[in-house]
């Protein structure tokens, strides 16, 4: 098998592989979320506040239902990964078509879904009447990127389980490069204001996604993409779902619980809204480090494990999580100290700067804690126990935080004690997985 674009996981010393690996992940996330953030700072600066709340509070409906087939690529990327360490090129082969043929689905899928729910899924979540016909229109014409955000995740799996995420950075960086460009000239020159920012976005999708496909078609056997080939095996189907269905239920269990935060956030007024939606980008940011050095666990993990190499295994999850830790703490204290200096890159109105400020030093100050429970998750999916993941994390995070809401915060109405739900969730479930991690690892 060739080594163009691969990494050999199997051999040799892990640091700088793992970062290698990680890093250039994170950053085309980054880059992907940055470029995400330019529609809220766009209309943020350039038109009103209920224009960057319409699209702000967008966000945790939109990845209501993405994240669980977003999960499904989780799937293909372990899949993938266990075939090359056992070097069964045909199976390879197989699992690269069967992916992307799930990938056309759940974008069709996801599509008509997002047509059929945007105004009853965002009244349901209590959007200010100021802004909710902006942010239907928003949601709607996001949703027909949904087949070309699927192909690139898929895509960019089937990369990244050979080791090779540097591409999908470079998809990403074009395809944002894209977006900024054209939020500008829709909102600033032709007015569009959400829809000018919405049509962007999707422009970028396609742009991302069809370099990811260009990849493919030229990559070398077993990997190719041929699409007279696309059809979804029966034999390769199960084994991604049985990793993906989990992890995309844990994408949208969160998904379900951060629609109740939302939620709540709306009760407060569409200035919490814009708040809430300008911190919201630096959370995600900072996340992405921690979604980068799990990703490192589950397909270090994966080939390792089928491999038969538990003592590699451990090194993997011991330096991806000293890395994630160390990155992600180092991104969060830089959006807590100059958090005000960051922020006002999305708005100069004082009353939604409060609101996002609040949001920067209760959570996102926080976030490096995830590492705690995604890494050691992710190590245990990428050994094959990738239900128990979900569970724990339904209940640590989810069922909890839709319980504060409905307890903690309905006699505190508070946005401050609103945010306090992350760090109590994520120290919760970090312990609980970490525990169950470090059974299974000594009895592997």
């Amino acid at each position: 098998m060739k080594k163009a674009h691969q990494l050999d996981m199997l051999h040799g010393s892990l640091l700088d592989k793992i970062l290698l690996f990680a890093l250039p992940m994170a950053l085309s996330m980054i880059l992907q979320q940055l470029f995400n953030s330019a529609d809220v700072a766009v209309v943020g600066r350039f038109d009103s506040p209920q224009a960057m709340a319409a699209v702000g509070s967008n966000g945790a409906a939109i990845n209501l239902m993405v994240n669980l087939f977003v999960g499904l690529s989780v799937g293909a990327n372990v899949v993938v990964a266990k075939y090359i360490g056992k070097n069964e090129r045909d199976k390879i082969h197989d699992a690269v078509h069967t992916a992307i043929a799930i990938a056309l689905v759940s974008g069709v899928l996801l599509l008509i879904w997002g047509l059929s729910v945007a105004r009853p899924l965002l009244t349901l979540m209590n959007t200010p009447s100021d802004i909710i016909d902006l942010a239907v229109v928003y949601f709607k014409i996001y949703f027909f990127g949904m087949p070309f955000i699927m192909l690139y995740n898929f895509g960019s799996a089937i990369l990244r389980s050979k080791g090779d995420s540097n591409r999908p950075l470079w998809c990403l960086a074009f395809g944002g490069v894209v977006n900024v460009i054209l939020n500008l000239i829709f909102v600033i020159v032709f007015k569009l204001s959400v829809v000018g920012v919405a049509l962007a976005t999707v422009m970028s999708n396609v742009v991302s996604s069809l370099m990811i496909v260009y990849f493919l078609i030229r990559e070398e056997a077993p990997f190719t993409l041929s699409f007279k080939e696309l059809a979804i095996k029966k034999i390769y189907a199960v084994q991604i779902l049985k990793i993906g269905v989990p992890a995309g239920l844990q994408g949208m269990l969160f998904s379900i619980s951060n629609v109740t935060i939302q939620t709540a956030i709306n009760s407060l007024g569409s200035y919490a809204s814009a708040g809430s939606a300008a911190a919201l980008n630096f959370d995600f940011i900072t996340y992405y480090f921690v979604g980068a050095f799990t990703q490192a666990a589950v397909t270090f993990t994966s080939q390792n494990f089928s491999a038969g190499n538990m003592e590699r295994c451990k090194k993997v999850f011991n330096l991806s999580m000293l890395l994630g830790l160390g990155f992600t703490g180092t991104a969060c204290a830089i959006c807590a100290i100059w958090r005000t200096e960051i922020l006002s890159l999305y708005t100069v109105n004082p009353e939604v700067l409060r609101y996002a400020e609040v949001r920067m030093l209760h959570a996102v100050a926080f976030l490096w804690m995830c590492n705690l429970y995604e890494i050691s998750g992710g190590a245990l999916r990428g050994m094959g126990h990738s239900s128990l993941p979900t569970v724990i994390i339904l209940i640590g995070c989810c069922l909890l935080r839709i319980v504060w809401c409905y307890t903690v915060f309905a006699v505190y109405k508070d946005f401050a004690m609103l945010m306090n739900v992350y760090p109590v969730s994520w120290l919760i479930t970090s312990i609980t997985t970490l525990g169950f991690y470090f059974y299974y690892r000594a009895h592997s």
